[in-house]
């Protein structure tokens, strides 16, 4: 599991708090022949797990009952969104849950803003954000329950050339890169409609031309990679009102021009790749602070754009765009250093540059700016392998596919 806030209850009235995984006990004692329904009260705050009993009734015998199960998990993703930033538009696909093989929608695409670049589904699957980087605003759509259509809900300014964007795990606070003023955005989500409004502190500075940005998957930190003076800005999130503050050591060193940036959800290591020497650079994470050590630097493919970490923490990959392939590597749990996979690269379409990840550690998805299409993948689960589906490849019905976002 991860946060806190995960309650469990017994016969509609025994409420018992889970902090952590292991074995749990409720306080209430049974006697023999009693029943028991164990339920699920509240869900932690981290909204990428929803945790779920199994054999939760039953009747008490005369030994303890140690077979109630409470597993946590990501749910499956089942729409996916890709920007066009050369037709201001966004296509809107269904995702097989078993296959992961991409499919229209029977919804028409979505006008956004000028030039969309980043977009984010929150993690509940309510709402999707788009950062239009033409007109320096962000889109907020609602997503449909069941349906995954998206419904303009408002649309608010931000600063300069907003380029990447994030939704922190609890699905309360949005972020936002502006390219053209070395800052961040922040902005709280309205739970009921998906409205944007700026925080208290609506910006803080960042370095020389930010690229992309990225929260740990417990929502406690925040980290922004910076093209113009190769490197890495770290935050601190304040858990209550999502401010972002500088850590104690507020800035590392990345390779030259660094693009993009990925964290590997177990909350261990931070990987950026560096476009303009085709490396990725690697870091670890101190679970108390944030705070970050350079690990070592792996090579890529050429001009490498997007990186990706696997739901288990044991995969990257990485988007070469000027050669049209994917890195596959391998991470060592314990030092983080990343091992070329058996098959180091396959191919892609033409100028690969974002890539996402079931979180469910399956499927594999790659936007082609160039060739309007995106590359869909299986993940082997022993091996990491990367094998192109059955339907290898769908439209983005647009021009220039810039990003990807999946949405349960």
């Amino acid at each position: 599991m991860l946060g806190t806030g995960l309650v469990l209850q017994n016969n509609a009235g025994d409420d018992l708090s889970i902090a952590a995984n292991g074995s749990f006990s409720f306080a209430t004692q049974l006697a023999s022949g009693a029943g028991y329904a164990v339920t699920v009260k509240s869900q932690s705050r981290i909204l990428t797990r929803v945790c779920t009993v199994s054999n939760g009734t039953g009747t008490v015998a005369n030994t303890a009952v140690v077979n109630v199960d409470v597993v946590c998990a990501a749910p499956p993703v089942r729409y996916a969104y890709a920007t066009n930033a050369g037709s201001n538009n966004l296509f809107p696909y269904t995702v097989d849950t078993s296959t992961g093989v991409l499919g229209s929608m029977a919804a028409p695409m979505s006008g956004t803003g000028s030039t969309p670049s980043g977009i984010v589904a929150d993690p509940a699957g309510r709402f999707a954000y788009v950062a239009n980087r033409g007109d320096n605003t962000v889109g907020a759509y609602s997503i449909g329950a069941g349906t995954g259509f998206l419904s303009p809900v408002a649309t608010v300014a931000t600063g300069s050339a907003p380029l990447s964007i994030v939704a922190d795990p609890t699905g309360r606070f949005v972020y936002v890169v502006n390219q053209g003023i070395d800052r961040v955005s922040g902005y709280v989500i309205d739970a009921g409609t998906g409205n944007l409004t700026p925080m208290a502190v609506p910006q803080v500075a960042v370095g020389f031309i930010p690229s992309a940005i990225a929260l740990d998957s417990m929502g406690r930190f925040a980290y922004v990679t910076n093209q113009g003076n190769n490197t890495l800005s770290a935050f601190s999130i304040d858990e209550n009102s999502g401010a972002l503050s500088p850590l104690p050591v507020p800035t590392v060193t990345t390779g030259n021009s660094p693009s993009a940036i990925a964290l590997d959800p177990l909350g261990r290591f931070v990987y950026v790749t560096n476009s303009g020497d085709n490396t990725v650079s690697a870091y670890s994470i101190d679970a108390g602070s944030g705070v970050l050590t350079p690990l070592a630097t792996s090579a890529t493919g050429t001009l490498p754009r997007a990186v990706a970490v696997d739901s288990t923490g044991r995969f990257a990959y990485v988007a070469n765009t000027i050669e049209g392939t994917v890195s596959a590597y391998n991470i060592d749990s314990s030092t983080g250093t990343l091992t070329p996979m058996t098959i180091p690269k396959v191919a892609a379409r033409v100028s690969p540059g974002a890539i996402a990840l079931d979180p469910k550690g399956r499927f594999a998805y790659v936007t082609n700016t160039n060739s309007k299409d995106i590359s869909a993948y299986t993940i082997d689960a022993n091996t990491g392998a990367l094998t192109p589906m059955a339907v290898p490849t769908v439209a983005t019905g647009g021009n220039s596919a810039w990003s990807l976002a999946l949405s349960r």
